[in-house]
């Protein structure tokens, strides 16, 4: 089922939208080609993640942010989530915090690399869009998983989802499902629980 907005929500994405044609001019924030389908491919691609994420979860780490997607869509569709955006590149950071701010949007931007986040607070839910392989999502998302073990993980992927769930199970110990992308036809969106390393 295709996600839902309240008049509000779509607002604040229209804004955002606006905000994106407009950086993307200077800032290479998403692929050039899927500008003219930015809605469809990368904020209800954003969204339809909304439905998985787990009941009363509290905080949020997208890895990776980008452009803010899904991070910064789930943001706006939850307010009473925290959303930690994670984002290397300083000019994508800029963006993230003309689009929190303009939007009225709060979320927290941490710029800098995965592996040199603080150790507080630990995430409900992780997501990531389009950063990395599964096994190497799985081994930044380790710790936080021995922290918290009912961690959920969140990742849409590509055509070779069934592969890089192949490769990650030789190191790794997890419970996945699978849901097909309302957006693209060989999509597929992971959710995982219960990750540990094999032994």
């Amino acid at each position: 089922m295709r996600p839902e907005f309240s008049s509000a929500v779509k607002a604040k994405m229209e804004q955002y939208r606006a905000l994106l044609l407009k950086w993307q001019k200077t800032v290479n924030l998403v692929g050039p080609g899927t500008l003219d389908e930015a809605w469809e491919r990368h904020f209800v691609d954003s969204a339809q993640l909304e439905p998985l994420l787990p009941v009363g979860a509290g905080t949020l780490f997208d890895l990776g942010s980008g452009a803010g997607f899904p991070g910064l869509v789930l943001a706006m569709m939850r307010p009473g989530l925290a959303v930690h955006l994670v984002e290397s590149d300083e000019r994508k950071a800029t963006f993230l915090r003309t689009v929190s701010r303009e939007t009225d949007t709060p979320v927290l931007i941490h710029m800098g690399r995965i592996e040199s986040l603080p150790a507080a607070p630990v995430p409900d839910v992780v997501t990531a869009r389009a950063l990395a392989e599964l096994d190497k999502l799985l081994e930044w998302c380790l710790p936080w998983a021995e922290a918290k073990p009912d961690l959920t993980l969140i990742f849409p992927k590509g055509e070779k989802a069934e592969e890089e769930i192949r490769k990650a199970q030789t190191n790794y110990n997890f419970v996945f499902e699978t849901y097909p992308s309302m957006t693209s036809r060989e999509g597929r969106i992971l959710r995982l629980t219960g990750l540990s390393r094999k032994r």
